[in-house]
């Protein structure tokens, strides 16, 4: 056993000695610039809203209007999710290393952008929903809920889904990126690409509905977003984030009902 840990450490430091600055461009480069825009959104948003939001108030909704609404929630997407597939971009490199497999950076890149079109193909479904929901009057034009009774529906549907199966089933795999790794392993650049997308739908069958709290208190609300991310890596990361799936979702149901009849 202690042999086996020295070996994953000696392994892991190889990978970060060969792969560092593109693992750096994929987890911190790539997220930061994302929070960086989404920052300057959600104080504009806040603010004068005459910068990067204003745009976002108009009730003219052409196709470059959407176009940009698509690219906030992708880069949300991107920032709140692309760090939490580090355990296997770490475990996919370090596999590549140890088979003496050439083009390493080239497939990190691969496995990446299919994990990050998965969202971006989420944010297609965030934006026509928050299109139909303003429709109907129900998100105001700050994409806040027009009445608690909205944000108490779109809570309660985010607890319900906490609590099934399905929910369950993704998280796992989310928790068990080795397991996944030797499951689904396809060779090349296209095997990588399809690991991505693979990884990046079970990650979205598992926090969808999570992202559906954005609706309940506004979208771009700067503390949910940080407080959603950090949720996320606790129910992929921490020893009882299977545990934090299902109290999260007693809480949102309990703070939905109370809502309801307040």
């Amino acid at each position: 056993m202690a042999e086996s840990e020295s070996e994953s450490r000696t392994l892991l430091e190889s990978v970060l000695t060969h792969s560092r600055w593109v693992l750096a461009t994929l987890l911190v480069g790539v997220p930061l610039v994302c929070w960086l825009w989404i920052a300057v959104m959600a104080d504009d948003m806040y603010g004068t809203m005459s910068g990067a939001a204003a745009w976002m108030m108009t009730s003219d909704w052409d196709v470059p209007h959407l176009l940009l609404l698509w690219a906030m929630w992708a880069a949300m997407m991107t920032a709140m999710m692309l760090p939490s597939a580090a355990p296997l971009l770490l475990m996919y490199a370090g596999a590549l290393r140890g088979r003496g497999e050439p083009g390493v950076s080239p497939r990190l890149f691969a496995m990446a952008a299919g994990y990050v079109l998965v969202w971006a193909g989420f944010s297609i479904a965030a934006t026509v929903l928050q299109r139909a929901l303003a429709s109907v009057l129900v998100l105001t034009p700050m994409m806040e809920p027009d009445t608690p009774v909205a944000a108490a529906v779109i809570l309660a549907i985010a607890a319900l889904y906490q609590l099934t199966p399905l929910k369950r089933a993704c998280l796992r795999v989310c928790r068990t990126p080795f397991a996944f790794l030797l499951q689904y392993w396809r060779p090349g650049m296209a095997g990588a690409f399809q690991l991505g997308i693979r990884h990046g739908l079970y990650c979205l069958g598992c926090c969808w509905a999570l992202m559906l709290l954005l609706f309940a208190a506004g979208v771009m609300n700067l503390a949910v977003i940080v407080a959603l991310t950090l949720w996320v890596l606790v129910e992929k990361f921490a020893p009882f984030g299977l545990w934090t799936a299902r109290v999260g979702g007693v809480a949102l149901l309990a703070l939905a009902g109370w809502m309801l009849l307040a």
